[in-house]
C-alpha cells in the first residue's frame, strides 16, 4: 500500500517584497491552512518577469497573482492569468491581480487589444483601469455579493467587510466584459465592481480587496481557503 504525500503546488506570481504586507501575510496563511485545515500547499514565488516564459505556471495546481503592482512585467502577469484561465487551473487574483485579470480578459477574450492600465501606461488612449476617485489604501468597506455566485458559495454570505490597499479600479468596457462571459459578483456600497469570476471554470475568482489581510493571519479568509481546496482537488491529493 502506498500513500500519496505530494502537496498541491501553488504559484504565487508577483515580486516578493518584505515591504508588502500581503506578501508577509501569505506564508502565515499557508501554515494555518496546513495545521488547521490539513490543506498542504507547496508554494513557489514566481516574479512576473519569469512568468513571461512559456509554460511558466504550467504544472501548478493553482495560480495566485498577488498584490504588489506595478509589476515588473505586465506581460508576465497577463501570461500567468491566461494560462490559468485557458487550462482550467484554479486561480485567484487580488488587488493588482484583480486589475490584471480584467485587463487579460479584455484583451484576449473581448478583443480589446488596445486597452491599458493607467498605472502601467497612463497616456494610453483607451484605459480600462484608472485611478480611483478616492484611494482605497488602508480602507475597509462592505462588499455586496451576487446571489448564486461562486463568491457567495465561498464567502457564505451576501455581504462581507473587506480590506483594501489599492488606488486603481475598472471604469470602462464593463458591459463588454460581461457580454463575453465574465461575471462581476461583488460590488461596494456605491455599486462599483469589486469582484469578478468566470462561470464554467473550476475556480476562477478575483477581488480588488485583499482577503489575505483579513484578521491577524491566524485564520485564513474563506476565499483563501477555497483556493487551497481547489488546488488540492486539482492535484488529486486526498484532503
Amino acid at each position: 500500500m502506498t500513500t500519496d504525500t505530494r502537496a498541491a503546488r501553488l504559484a504565487l506570481v508577483g515580486e516578493r517584497s518584505p515591504n508588502v504586507t500581503s506578501h508577509t501575510r501569505i506564508p502565515l496563511l499557508l501554515d494555518a491552512l496546513a495545521t488547521q485545515d490539513r490543506l498542504v500547499l507547496d508554494a513557489y514565488w514566481i516574479p512576473t518577469e519569469d512568468a513571461e516564459e512559456p509554460g511558466a505556471v504550467r504544472g501548478f495546481d493553482a495560480v495566485w497573482v498577488v498584490p504588489g503592482s506595478p509589476y515588473r512585467s505586465e506581460a508576465g502577469a497577463l501570461a500567468a492569468i491566461r494560462t490559468a484561465r485557458e487550462d482550467g487551473v484554479p486561480f485567484l487574483g487580488t488587488c493588482g491581480g484583480f486589475q490584471h485579470t480584467l485587463l487579460e480578459y479584455a484583451r484576449n477574450v473581448c478583443g480589446l487589444t488596445d486597452v491599458a492600465h493607467a498605472e502601467n501606461d497612463p497616456d494610453a488612449d483607451d484605459l480600462l483601469l484608472t485611478p480611483l476617485a478616492c484611494s482605497l489604501v488602508g480602507h475597509e468597506g462592505t462588499v455586496t455579493i451576487a446571489e448564486g455566485s461562486l463568491a457567495e458559495s465561498v464567502v457564505g454570505a451576501r455581504t462581507s467587510l473587506e480590506r483594501y490597499h489599492c488606488s486603481y479600479g475598472p471604469t470602462a468596457h464593463l458591459d463588454t466584459l460581461r457580454a463575453h462571459g465574465l461575471r462581476f459578483s461583488g460590488e461596494d456600497e456605491e455599486g462599483q465592481v469589486r469582484m469578478a469570476e468566470l462561470p464554467g471554470h473550476p475556480f476562477f475568482l478575483a477581488s480588488l480587496f485583499q482577503p489575505e489581510l483579513a484578521g491577524d493571519g491566524s485564520r485564513p479568509h474563506p476565499i483563501v481557503r477555497a483556493l487551497a481546496r481547489a488546488a488540492v482537488r486539482h492535484a488529486g491529493v486526498p484532503a
